[in-house]
């Protein structure tokens, strides 16, 4: 017989309303959602006092990534676990382009993912663009990917020309996908870095002085200039910086297809870290701006020019020479240190897919900046819209999948490395006191988080296909 679940007595909370209501659960499903339910034959589980919220997705982590001298520090297992006990049950990664072709990158990324412990997707980095990628394009629609990701920085890696961009979304619209977008100037980052080395400007703060905002405001422009001339939706990744704001909102005012994400970083942390000691551990690309820069990144999220929450999950050590014990292992990987004596060196990447809905909860619902609602919209419902998953995730009414997060409103919790799950030996919110916290999470009506409990396993997440022509929100 099919398991049910009736959770009862919950402040329901979704992208519109705030009500009380119970949901009765039957296998993987959401089968009923209002007052009275039947609650023959189902466990209970009172609710009562707390809120009821669909599970997070994060469209924007890198497991298993390979950078420099070394990889990302957690895999499709520990970042999902992570991402759990922060009340996240769906997240995507992005393929890498191999040389062989993209049915053969998306295999290998489908094998690095059977470990897997929540529902997650994938997005293709388009890092290469001949005649023969452009006719494998349309065939990533039938593996479930309906997303390209351009980057206009990493020049001689992962840089493409603007008139390839230009094709790749052409290619896109025609098709039902999305295009993504890395906004920097490589040019300019290029010409700062030499320089920079030459003066013997070695330290952490000098990646943020090579990468400068205005390449981001500028090579953010010209993406959504190429969605006016292609009428192919854009969406640009981790904004970082006041004038992307500006830019987005100018764009949608004239009714250009564009939409943005930023990431928690961004909104609490500027290039000062970078100065500090222990500065490497600030280190991400985009580099962290000014305060003026968080505020407008606040003020974006509260109107609604920004649409989604990412993270941008990208971990390493800090000092991967010392083993941290992780699952009653020790486990070390090189990370930060490597680029002790050059900051062109510093992995690039911040842990945050744990960190995400609860520090924003805290900083963002508790202070005022946000409302319950708008959390819910970017935290998941906007991103399961934007990337093809409505209203299977993102939602809690029947038919939706039960990914479902009791969240306890009162908990208080002194947040750091040692409640942490992601596998890295640092935190970036260290001793911060957050005021809510996640009690149970829900994957598809089974429970794999109980307070401090792991119940989840590798191998319980699906692979999630996506669909195409998804609008724009």
């Amino acid at each position: 017989m099919t398991k049910k679940i009736l959770i009862k007595s919950g402040t329901l909370i979704t992208a519109s309303e705030t009500f009380l209501a119970d949901i009765l659960i039957q296998g993987e499903k959401i089968v009923a959602v209002g007052d009275d339910l039947d609650t023959q034959g189902a466990e209970i589980i009172d609710a009562a006092g707390k809120l009821v919220m669909p599970g997070g997705i994060d469209p924007h982590v890198h497991l298993a990534l390979p950078m420099f001298d070394t990889i990302s520090s957690d895999d499709h297992y520990t970042g999902h676990k992570a991402a759990a006990f922060g009340g996240t049950t769906t997240v995507m990664d992005f393929v890498v382009q191999e040389p062989q072709g993209l049915q053969y990158s998306v295999d290998l990324w489908r094998e690095k993912a059977q470990i897997a412990a929540i529902d997650y997707g994938f997005h293709m980095n388009l890092t290469h663009l001949d005649e023969q990628v452009e006719r494998e394009i349309p065939s990533l629609v039938e593996m479930g990917i309906t997303t390209l990701k351009v980057f206009t920085a990493y020049n001689g890696r992962l840089r493409l020309p603007d008139g390839d961009i230009f094709k790749a979304m052409r290619i896109a619209k025609e098709h039902g996908m999305l295009t993504m977008l890395h906004a920097e100037n490589g040019d300019v980052i290029d010409v700062l870095v030499e320089e920079a080395l030459i003066a013997g400007h070695t330290t952490p703060e000098w990646h943020a002085h090579t990468r400068p905002a205005w390449g981001a405001v500028e090579a953010a422009m010209r993406g959504f200039a190429l969605a006016g001339e292609t009428g192919a939706p854009l969406y640009l990744v981790h904004m970082n910086v006041a004038g992307e704001v500006d830019m987005l909102h100018y764009a949608r005012q004239r009714g250009l297809p564009v939409m943005g994400e930023t990431c928690p970083q961004y909104l609490f942390f500027t290039e000062d870290y970078l100065r500090r000691a222990d500065g490497a551990k600030w280190i991400c690309s985009p580099p962290l701006r000014t305060e003026e820069d968080n505020t407008r990144l606040w003020e974006g999220l509260a109107d609604g020019t920004i649409q989604v929450m990412g993270t941008d999950h990208c971990p390493f050590f800090f000092d991967g020479t010392v083993p941290i014990v992780y699952d009653g292992e020790q486990i070390a990987i090189p990370g930060k240190e490597l680029g002790f004596h050059d900051f062109t060196k510093i992995p690039n990447g911040l842990p945050g897919v744990q960190d995400r809905m609860p520090v924003l909860w805290t900083e963002g619902v508790g202070k005022g900046y946000i409302s319950p609602n708008q959390f819910m919209a970017v935290m998941s419902t906007n991103p399961a819209k934007i990337f093809g998953l409505y209203p299977r995730k993102g939602a809690l009414q029947p038919g939706s999948d039960a990914d479902i997060v009791i969240w306890d409103p009162e908990r208080v919790v002194d947040y750091g490395v040692s409640m942490s799950h992601q596998r890295t030996d640092y935190n970036l919110y260290e001793g911060w006191k957050l005021t809510g916290y996640p009690e149970k999470v829900y994957l598809r009506g089974d429970l794999i988080v109980d307070g401090d409990e792991w119940l989840g396993a590798a191998g319980k997440g699906q692979y999630l296909h996506r669909e195409p022509n998804t609008g724009v929100l």
